[in-house]
């Protein structure tokens, strides 16, 4: 070859991900055409050789082959990556995920607004959210405020429904009945580059400045740092309009949204033979105003002035590294801090009883995981997790709880040709302290299995079948367990059983204008026992927790995607999502309202996402549905939901400035100035702007 060495022919295969088989004849394919294509050019070309007289040297221009990923997973997953993240209509991750099917998203209002979400109706407890492979703790309430985690940053946010496919993992990560990870960007360097610096202002409706700078540096080839800051100010103040009972609209100003927000991350990646490693610092800081709800009856009565501040910071660190082709190992360790300050004063809203209160939440975390390859289609996962929880409060009476959890994995994989099978076990161990004197909880010992199959029957066609069975549990919260007057120390754990069976599709079309499409349909059964609720104690002013509840939520997930290349410079993309789901409240025969819809849970939902591009153009288009739900277990016209959907729309440009990539973006939300609730009393923002303005250096 070293005759030819003065032909510069590059061939880029881009194939994220594993390779099926379908691509990987393909990839041998292209590779075929293009040595034929160079020994013809070599024939021809007899200069290319060292003549006597000269030497000639000809350029092909680099040949760069595209094949959209084609691979599945045993349990469902979805996910949003790269530029479709990034042209989302979307403030945090928490709006990214609204477009993922099977989720529901509640939202308090507002940029500032808390937001969680649901999965398949199971309840945000059950919920694991992944933070760069490592689990955001909460054991306070255990929910996660998703709008505390912005987009600027993010490389992927993905849904899992179970569990990962992969069995390489910590055992929380098998502790949860659906999972969200966030991943953060790693930083890539083009050649002689060793810094990237990226800076971006948002600005808008409701009086919004969002800045925030990212800036990577590149040590030396086997390390690199990662900056990235981001400030939040909102007043939060914007109008809605209903109408009232007695038959006239009116309209209100939201108040009391005011959000001012500073977040700092900072991350170390390392480079190792055959492993990497990362650590990560996080702090966050906010004021915020709670608006409360509108109160219909009475608009602009009650001023709701509750304020909260929080602080929170932790730093994590993983390592990853195959030492022989016979086993690999994980670690992962955290620790972090909250604090949580909370007033409410009845001199500002006659509505509320003062409060000024502060909670301190610390946890530590450490894991280690083992990959045993015992055979190249057999794989053993050994995997062990501990975890301190403590919680101080200044209430009365507090009895200042400690949690120390211990988790055991074995989980198993194996390939047979067709056929994929995963399983797992799941041991967990609960021990409680407090230092009041029999205060604390009794300890607790669980196991939880899980099944997985795949079935792929074709050899020619990307066709896979799917299924799972997961029995997993939660244990109650510090508060379901501790807190003052409501808190029940005998409390027992949420169970949930999951059953699922799914079919994906897959397919490329190397000709003609659509080029692929890639679908999933899921077909999923759900129970929910020992559901922890609250109810009426000694008077209707203190209220505890019990075990009550009893849920069954049978649903159906459809999701889509495909990509179109209309001409040489013009591209589609487009996304769609649906729901199903007839989630029911099986706690008591004898209540009128038995087997009725669970508060909040629609029927019917969905989403649309069309992204184009055009040279240096981009347009989006993006349309979220919810349909109609009721606000109460009582299933009766009072509590009837309206559905609600929106319409936004996004016009970005790429532009260059003195040799630097400038990005500037128009956004138009909520076009048709739709008035709605995601919780009740809570109203939504009506048409609002935004604009983006991103510099690459």
């Amino acid at each position: 070859m070293a005759a030819l060495s003065p032909l510069f022919l590059r061939i880029s295969i881009f194939i994220p991900g594993k390779p099926s088989k379908q691509s990987g004849a393909l990839n041998k394919f292209f590779f075929v055409k293009y040595m034929v294509l160079l020994l013809l050019l070599c024939s021809k070309q007899p200069g290319i050789a060292q003549q006597k007289d000269s030497i000639k040297v000809h350029s092909l221009e680099e040949v760069v082959i595209r094949a959209e990923r084609i691979s599945y997973e045993i349990i469902p997953v979805q996910t949003l990556s790269g530029e479709m993240l990034k042209k989302l209509n979307a403030y945090s991750v928490a709006d990214a995920i609204r477009y993922f099917a099977g989720v529901q998203i509640k939202d308090y209002g507002g940029i500032g607004g808390l937001k969680t979400v649901n999965i398949r109706s199971l309840g945000s407890q059950h919920v694991g959210v992944f933070y760069d492979g490592i689990e955001l703790g909460n054991a306070q309430n255990g929910v996660v405020d998703l709008g505390r985690f912005s987009l600027d940053n993010m490389s992927a946010v993905s849904l899992h429904n179970g569990q990962k496919s992969a069995i390489f993992q910590p055992a929380k990560d098998f502790a949860s009945a659906g999972s969200i990870y966030m991943t953060t960007r790693l930083p890539e360097f083009a050649p002689d580059k060793n810094d990237n610096l990226r800076a971006s202002l948002k600005t808008g409706s409701f009086g919004v400045i969002n800045p925030s700078l990212l800036w990577e540096h590149k040590i030396n080839e086997q390390l690199s740092a990662s900056f990235n800051t981001e400030y939040l100010y909102t007043t939060g103040r914007y109008k809605f309009s209903y109408s009232k009972k007695d038959g006239y609209d009116t309209t209100e100003t939201r108040k009391n949204g005011d959000v001012s927000s500073l977040r700092v991350e900072g991350s170390l990646f390392g480079k190792l033979k055959d492993g990497d490693w990362k650590t990560k610092l996080y702090w966050y800081r906010s004021e915020r105003g709670y608006p409360g709800a509108a109160v219909r009856e009475e608009p602009g009565r009650f001023t709701h002035q509750d304020r909260q501040w929080d602080n929170a910071f932790f730093v994590q660190s993983s390592f990853k590294k195959s030492f022989t082709d016979f086993y690999s190992l994980l670690l992962n360790a955290k620790y972090a801090y909250d604090y949580l300050h909370y007033v409410s004063d009845p001199r500002l809203d006659v509505t509320t009883m003062y409060v000024d209160n502060r909670y301190r939440q610390q946890e530590l975390y450490l894991s280690s995981a083992h990959l045993f390859s015992i055979l190249p289609n057999w794989s053993v996962n050994v995997s062990g997790d501990f975890l301190y929880n403590c919680l101080n409060a200044d209430l009365v009476d507090f009895v200042y709880p400690r949690r120390y959890t211990g988790l055991a994995a074995v989980a198993s994989s194996l390939s047979l040709n067709k056929i994929k099978l995963q399983s797992s076990l799941l041991g967990t161990f609960v021990r409680h302290t407090t230092k009041v004197e029999n205060g604390a909880a009794s300890n607790r010992q669980e196991y939880t299995p899980s099944f997985m199959a795949s079935f792929k029957p074709f050899e020619k066609q990307d066709i896979n079948l799917r299924a799972f069975y997961k029995r997993i549990f939660r244990m109650p919260t510090l508060n379901d367990l501790y807190y003052t007057f409501i808190g029940n120390k005998n409390l027992d754990p949420e169970y949930a059983s999951q059953y699922d069976v799914g079919v994906t599709y897959a397919r490329n079309f190397p000709k003609g204008i659509w080029r692929n499409v890639e679908a999933q349909v899921d077909f999923y059964f759900n129970q929910v026992k020992n559901k922890i609720i609250a109810m009426p104690a000694s008077n209707q002013f203190r209220w505890t927790m019990i075990n009550l509840g009893y849920t069954e939520i049978r649903g159906m997930d459809i999701s889509a995607q495909s990509g179109w290349q209309v001409s040489e410079s013009l591209l589609l993309n487009t996304r769609l999502s649906y729901t199903y789901q007839k989630a029911q409240d099986f706690t008591n025969k004898s209540d009128p309202y038995y087997g009725g819809q669970i508060p909040y849970i629609p029927w019917h939902s969905g989403s649309f996402v069309l992204n184009s591009s055009y040279r240096s153009w981009n347009l989006q288009y993006s349309f979220i549905y919810t349909g109609e739900r009721y606000e109460a277990v009582a299933n009766i016209p009072e509590n009837y939901s309206r559905p609600w959907y929106t319409h936004d729309i996004a016009l970005g440009k790429n532009w260059k400035v003195y040799k630097k990539a400038l990005k500037s973006t128009v956004e138009l939300n909520n076009l048709l100035n739709q008035q709605y609730e995601v919780v009740q009393w809570y109203p939504m923002p009506g048409i609002n702007y935004k604009i983006i303005l991103q510099l690459d250096i």
